[in-house]
């Protein structure tokens, strides 16, 4: 099998190259680095849940062999050996897997991707910042696991759904929206986050998004003198508890599962779907 890194141009995607028949798969990775592979990956090692689902959603299911904790979703997923937490790797485990290709968040530590990086087995390092890169992504995964039918099967479904909910809602009027990652600390996201995307794209305006910092730790105090038309979060019910807001008044605080906003795989369609619902119920109870 051969691998290289390199430096190539901002957006590198090749499969099956009619010119060199020992590379079977050519990407660029979030991380800016070549992946060559002489013959689709067999054995793939996900250190990510989010990367989990993509591959189950690009045909590639079969060929995962070992897990990141937390890769619940699809049911299958669970029953894979967990190699590694966010913040630990099992490289015994890993090793005695024999994988052929493992795949990463970039976002895990720099102690973790240095020591992948150093092994001999290529490290596809995946960073989606934004919406259009799922299906992206899926194609990548696609072309270095063999499934690229699968795969563009799949990347198109997602761009195409995307597409009807943008063009649903993209002229409703605006609502302000406060999304709670977590309650302690109360953290949020800014413009850089795809959530803050989905929010746009069903109408609405994320109210932190131009904070500095990625995910921010805010106080109650800034929530409260912002005052949002929409709260929503996983869990946003102990906010009934604050009757000064006007979305506590009116009823506007909406549950949304973390598993579907939170990570960047298929499941986002159908919390762009949920958030776009909620939104226009907001807008329905104004009238």
């Amino acid at each position: 099998m051969k691998f290289s890194i390199g430096v190539g141009f901002a957006f590198f995607f090749f499969c099956v190259s009619a010119f060199s028949p020992t590379i079977a798969c050519e990407v660029q990775d979030d991380a800016g680095r070549i992946i060559q592979l002489s013959r689709p990956a067999t054995r793939i090692i996900s250190l990510a849940p989010d990367l989990t689902e993509l591959l189950f959603a690009v045909g590639a299911g079969h060929q995962i062999v070992g897990v990141v904790r937390g890769s619940d979703f699809p049911d299958e997923a669970r029953a894979l050996p967990v190699v590694a937490t966010y913040n630990s790797l099992n490289e015994e485990a890993i090793l005695a897997l024999h994988p052929d290709l493992i795949v990463v968040w970039l976002g895990n530590s720099a102690v973790q991707r240095e020591r992948l990086s150093r092994g001999t087995v290529p490290v596809f390092f995946s960073h989606q910042r934004d919406l259009s890169d799922v299906p992206k992504t899926m194609r990548k995964l696609g072309c270095l696991a063999g499934t690229q039918k699968d795969a563009n099967l799949a990347a198109a479904h997602f761009s195409k759904q995307l597409a009807k909910l943008r063009q649903q809602y993209h002229d409703q009027r605006k609502l302000s929206v406060f999304y709670q990652v977590s309650s302690r600390p109360l953290m949020t996201i800014n413009h850089e986050s795809w959530i803050n995307q989905v929010i746009t794209l069903c109408g609405g305006q994320n109210i932190f998004a131009d904070v500095k910092a990625v995910a921010p730790v805010i106080n109650r105090e800034a929530l409260i003198l912002a005052d949002p038309d929409v709260i929503m979060g996983a869990d946003v019910s102990e906010w009934r508890a604050w009757p000064i807001l006007r979305s506590v008044q009116n009823k506007h605080l909406f549950a949304v599962s973390p598993d579907l906003l939170e990570r960047a795989g298929p499941r986002l369609l159908q919390g762009v779907a949920k958030v776009c619902r909620d939104l226009a119920t907001t807008r329905g109870n104004s009238m």
